[in-house]
């Protein structure tokens, strides 16, 4: 089967310190990986301000991750758990 990229964007909450916020970054790529997918690129993009209120939060730390995948076991298995981790505000998943 063909690889498809994908590129994966989420916010991270930003009273999470830099400890914790690399253990999420590592956690969530290895998840990806784990799961079939081949991280291309993981990396921060900035802290920006929000146009409204997102969960109590003005601002976020975004986070861009691109992969490729051959099929959607590692993307569905990001979504589940990136919606019960507290420190992940939002998330986006795009095919490229």
């Amino acid at each position: 089967m063909e690889q498809k990229s994908y590129e994966i964007t989420y916010i991270i909450a930003p009273d999470v310190d830099e400890a914790a916020k690399t253990a999420l970054v590592d956690r969530f790529d290895k998840i990806l990986s784990d799961n079939g997918a081949e991280v291309v690129d993981s990396k921060d993009w900035s802290k920006r301000r929000f146009a409204y209120e997102i969960g109590g939060y003005n601002e976020g730390i975004y986070h861009i991750v691109n992969i490729k995948a051959s099929d959607d076991k590692a993307l569905n298995e990001f979504d589940r758990i990136s919606k019960i981790t507290d420190g992940i505000l939002r998330h986006m998943i795009v095919v490229r």
